[in-house]
């Protein structure tokens, strides 16, 4: 008995599509929401500069770690930043505040993590020199204020009230302070070898009252990465002063309500 040919390849067509639809359906289904958030911490600062951000998100029902930054290399920092992403089980929200975005944008296209969130932070293209695409802003003032002692730099006890953590109340930015560890010089001449922001989901902190990274220039990168970004009358340490709507775009990452 002779097969319509019309039949035929009706019949040839259904069983492709068929075939690909599984493929299909899986490409379109979103990402899985994170349970995980890895936080970085920047110059002048340690990992308790997270310390009003923590119990909001682990309140939530996530796994919350703080990377204790070497300052010491670029390469150094991101290696202990691999190793905490090693240990997550399942996606995992990438956080940086100020130098730390070159962390992450680095570190980033590790494969538990699922989205990217810049406080304040850098965020350089791969291999850019950093130091030269800040010099198209104006100079922010705590620049003014970073001392060395040899190899390691620190930012003043002025600077470090007035220009770093002016919105927060005296007695907090003078504790701040005390836990403020040096970085090495040669911390800032490393470069990015990766940019994860070219290919996973990014969010942007932008702090519109900032004296330590200048504000044109954080939107400058927030737009050119196309992240979701929200600004903040903040200081440089929204994380501190302004924990709230900073947790909550961490939670937007994670495919959570914030």
């Amino acid at each position: 008995m002779e097969i319509d040919r019309r039949t035929l390849n009706a019949s040839l067509l259904a069983t492709a599509a068929a075939a690909l639809a599984p493929g299909i359906a899986k490409a379109a289904d979103p990402a899985p929401p994170a349970k995980n958030i890895v936080l970085v911490h920047g110059l002048f600062a340690d990992g308790s500069s997270w310390s009003k951000v923590i119990p909001r998100l682990q309140a939530r029902g996530l796994n919350v770690t703080s990377v204790q930054n070497p300052l010491t290399t670029l390469p150094d920092a991101v290696d202990a930043c691999r190793k905490v992403l090693d240990r997550q089980d399942g996606p995992t929200v990438l956080v940086g505040h100020s130098f730390s975005g070159m962390i992450v944008t680095d570190a980033g296209i590790h494969p538990n993590v699922s989205a990217l969130v810049y406080i304040a932070a850098r965020a350089p293209d791969a291999g850019e020199d950093y130091t030269a695409l800040a010099k198209g802003f104006p100079t922010p003032p705590a620049s003014a204020g970073i001392l060395f002692d040899g190899d390691e730099g620190r930012l003043s006890e002025q600077a470090f009230l007035h220009d770093f953590a002016p919105d927060l109340a005296p007695q907090e930015a003078k504790a701040l302070y005390a836990v403020q560890w040096p970085f090495h010089k040669a911390l800032l001449t490393g470069k990015t070898t990766n940019a994860a922001w070219r290919s996973k989901p990014s969010y942007y902190a932008i702090s519109s009252e900032d004296r330590v990274i200048d504000t044109g220039l954080q939107r400058f990168m927030a737009k050119r990465m196309n992240a979701t970004s929200i600004e903040i009358a903040s200081s440089h340490v929204s994380l501190l002063s302004h924990p709230e709507p900073v947790s909550n775009l961490i939670l937007r990452a994670t495919g959570r309500q914030g």
